[in-house]
């Protein structure tokens, strides 16, 4: 069921912009921060987002489609701000896993009611 493009523009409308001031420290949110791939111009955008062996693993619960998807892959890399932290990532691998092991269990259940299968890996520089 991976939300839904309607969702996706309500939340880039009015629930980003609140969240912003809440994905910066609380555990399991972050903060993308990555250029555009025409404009260049600066994006942050909240996920899911979990601390793995050498980086990160995030939740596309928008799917791998999703333009900040698109931007970070393009790019290399990307910033990613985690409890009150910034790290400079790169080398993004999308991953399809319907077992969702990337994920701490408790996250597994509440993707698995989401559908979501694919996530992206950030390695740590």
């Amino acid at each position: 069921m991976v939300l839904s493009r309607r969702v996706a523009r309500f939340n880039r409308v009015a629930t980003n912009r609140v969240s912003k001031y809440v994905v910066g420290w609380a555990p399991g949110f972050g903060m993308i921060v990555h250029k555009g791939r025409k404009s260049g111009t600066e994006y942050r955008t909240p996920v899911n987002v979990f601390r793995a062996a050498d980086g990160f693993v995030v939740a596309l619960t928008y799917g791998p489609g999703a333009d900040w998807v698109k931007n970070v892959l393009a790019e290399g890399g990307c910033t990613v701000i985690t409890r009150r932290r910034s790290h400079r990532v790169y080398d993004p691998e999308l991953v399809h896993d319907e077992t969702r092991q990337l994920m701490p269990p408790v996250v597994r259940q509440i993707l698995g009611l989401l559908d979501v299968q694919d996530f992206m890996v950030l390695r740590r520089e």
